[in-house]
């Protein structure tokens, strides 16, 4: 009888030992970039070079701003300081005809308002904080100008209208003449409160 031959020496693996517990991709270095490193070791950045992903790229790098709210719009403050003092300065010119002089309280009001309203609607920026100084300051004045107008017209027994517009540089000459301290000191009056006004919008 005769003995069973022994085959050869196996062949062996081509990339370096069998399957092991059944998994034919064990130990396979050249499939995975990943094998026999150990846990926790620096891999680098798999993802380095590749751009247009999420900066530099098709997106456009980081993402853009929110666009401004609208009381940040310089525009719209300005416009708005500017309504305010037109209407600001008629009811004081108005109220300083009426009673025949000028009130502090009037002054203060008139500049509250011009920068409250501007501050409202474009926010804190120079820029709107500016104008409501300049545009008090303006509605002051020509509220002195309507008040003083009021007065002539009705000494006069003439209209306002044609006090006001017809006669208006000799309105200027007369408040000029009859300009004091208070008179200065009620124009310095509204940009100071405009930024107070403008304080308390914020």
């Amino acid at each position: 009888m005769s003995q069973p031959v022994q085959p050869p020496n196996p062949p062996q693996q081509p990339y370096g030992g069998g399957p092991a517990d059944g998994n034919p991709y064990a130990d396979q270095q050249q499939g995975n970039p990943y094998a026999g490193r150990q846990p926790g070791a620096p891999t680098g950045n798999p993802f380095a070079g590749q751009q247009g992903q999420f900066g530099g790229g098709q997106f456009g790098g980081p993402f853009p701003p929110a666009p401004p709210a609208a009381r940040n719009q310089v525009g719209l403050g300005v416009l708005a300081a500017l309504g305010a003092a037109i209407v600001a300065a008629v009811l004081y010119g108005v109220l300083a005809g009426s009673i025949e002089r000028e009130v502090g309280y009037a002054a203060i009001g008139v500049g509250f308002l011009t920068g409250f309203a501007g501050s409202k609607a474009g926010g804190s920026n120079p820029a709107v904080l500016g104008a409501g100084a300049v545009f008090s300051l303006a509605a002051v004045f020509l509220g002195q100008l309507v008040g003083m107008s009021m007065i002539l017209a009705d000494g006069l027994g003439v209209g306002f209208s044609e006090v006001f517009f017809d006669h208006f540089g000799d309105v200027f000459d007369i408040w000029k003449e009859e300009a004091d301290f208070m008179t200065y000191l009620f124009l310095l009056l509204g940009p100071v409160a405009a930024f107070g006004g403008a304080r308390r919008a914020g």
